[in-house]
């Protein structure tokens, strides 16, 4: 195809995945349905695309988990998920494990499969898919546990499955020492990416960079080189990329409005073109010959695979079974598990052709069945939040010339800022109010001004007091006026 040719049919694509995420939200249909669809039809099987290059589908799609990963990660609030952390962890570790002992010993049985081929199917279909759960997961209003320890399973564990399939699809065999391998790539994956999204954050936080669009780049290649770095010294790269966005996406970035958008739009693109890609990959006329063992897998997985590994998670946590059940059916796979056969594929040569055909029909089936009734079953559980959570939004950008920062703050609704004098907020010596929009209308507040919800204002601190200036913000924004600014709760208790 000719260059323009080529850049036509990506723009189209890219306008199809954007008018796709609406007819999703529409049809109630997860929208990666969709961007495989409009990749089956580019295929050989409707308009003729030739593609079968497996290495190069896994290389890419690869590299779009790890944008995914940067998205997820960035968007992630650590204060909702902390309280989840210990179940997040034992979900991505040893879950894991459990759901590949589970579907191994099953798939052994019932199609016969030999142990280590069974294994290796196991291992593909035990991760959760990090772009599955971002996207359907924040349209359920469950509580924050929940929702913080499902973003934060997806997040890891598909560092120890890659670990695993790479193992498992090779030939070479499994020494005593391998547990202890894998447990090295993620602690030095997980150091790696800490340690460069502090340096980072710090690095972003004192750089007047001439160009605010130049901040989202700077980050999101801060994550590609937590990747890269964690790659190197043969740690998880893809654990490395997560911490490193979590890290980064909680620290106080300029313009970090601008650097969550900026993700969540390569996020997008990299789900559009990932999935299109598996679709075009992907040969239809295999595909009925899949169905068997692709039901058989499915009910593996959500009958017993999946539900065991989260009993064994939660053990600790004594959690109510209606939690650990929302948990077990909110396990959505996607494209993770399409890209993990395509590893085992690329590694094992072509007898494990049959398993992204199973693979694919199995996602297919799962997404259809999980991701369209997900709502119902939180309901029918009783683990809908009642609560809408909220939080103020304040943005930062430095001013070059001076020892500053400009803190754009949007007041929620809800918001107990609603209805404070401007004197009542009592920032801190150095900080200011400058100027307050209300209704597309900006005037420059006097200390008699009342804040109401909606209101956008702008904050002009020294760089000395910008923290305590952000903290008392949101203090008052939680606890009301007579909040404490150095304490952080109410003047009567």
């Amino acid at each position: 195809m000719s260059l323009e040719a080529t850049l036509g049919v990506i723009a189209g694509v890219l306008l199809l995945g954007a008018v796709a995420v609406r007819l999703s939200v529409r049809l109630g249909l997860p929208s990666l349905l969709l961007y495989l669809g409009i990749g089956v039809l580019l295929g050989e099987a409707v308009f003729g695309v030739q593609f079968s290059d497996a290495r190069l589908t896994e290389t890419l799609g690869l590299a779009a988990l790890v944008l995914i990963l940067v998205e997820g990660g960035l968007t992630t609030s650590w204060k909702a998920v902390r309280p989840s952390l210990g179940l997040g962890l034992l979900l991505s570790t040893l879950s894991v494990a459990v759901s590949i002992a589970v579907a191994g010993g099953l798939l052994h049985l019932l199609l016969d499969l030999p142990w280590r081929v069974a294994l290796l199917w196991g291992a593909v279909l035990s991760s959760t898919d990090a772009a599955a759960v971002f996207s359907v997961l924040r349209g359920v209003a469950v509580p924050r546990r929940l929702a913080g320890t499902l973003e934060l399973e997806s997040g890891m564990n598909d560092a120890p499955v890659v670990i695993a399939v790479a193992v498992l699809a090779g030939t070479d065999p499994i020494a005593w020492y391998t547990p202890f391998l894998v447990g090295y790539e993620l602690v030095a994956g997980a150091a790696v990416g800490a340690a460069l999204g502090f340096a980072g954050a710090w690095a972003l936080r004192r750089a007047a960079l001439p160009s605010t669009g130049l901040y989202p780049l700077a980050a999101i290649a801060v994550c590609l080189l937590a990747f890269a770095g964690g790659q190197t010294v043969h740690a998880s790269g893809l654990l490395a990329t997560y911490v490193c966005a979590l890290v980064l996406g909680n620290s106080a970035l300029p313009h970090r409005g601008g650097v969550v958008s900026f993700a969540e739009g390569t996020g997008w693109l990299a789900q559009i073109g990932l999935f299109v890609l598996l679709g075009l990959y992907a040969a239809p006329a295999r595909l009925p010959g899949a169905i068997v063992p692709a039901l058989i897998c499915a009910a593996v997985v959500l009958l017993a695979a999946r539900p065991l590994s989260v009993l064994a998670a939660a053990l600790p946590y004594r959690m109510p079974w209606r939690e650990q059940a929302f948990l077990s059916w909110a396990g959505l796979r996607g494209a993770v598990p399409i890209v993990l056969a395509l590893v085992a594929l690329t590694e094992g040569g072509p007898a494990n052709q049959e398993l992204v055909d199973v693979v694919f029909v199995l996602v297919v089936f799962l997404t259809l069945l999980q991701g369209t009734t997900l709502p119902w079953v939180a309901k029918l559980l009783g683990v809908v939040s009642r609560t809408e959570t909220r939080e103020v939004a304040i943005d930062a950008a430095p001013l070059d010339e001076a020892d500053a920062e400009l803190l754009q703050v949007k007041v929620p609704g809800g918001s107990r800022l609603h209805g404070v004098y401007l004197r009542e907020l009592r920032l801190p010596q150095g900080a200011t109010v400058s100027l307050v929009v209300r209704e597309s209308a900006a005037f420059s507040p006097e200390p008699g001004t009342r804040l109401r919800e909606g209101d956008q204002f702008l904050v002009v601190s020294t760089r000395d007091s910008r923290e305590a200036t952000e903290q008392r913000i949101r203090d008052v924004d939680r606890g009301g006026k007579l909040v404490r600014w150095h304490e952080g709760r109410s003047d009567g208790g």
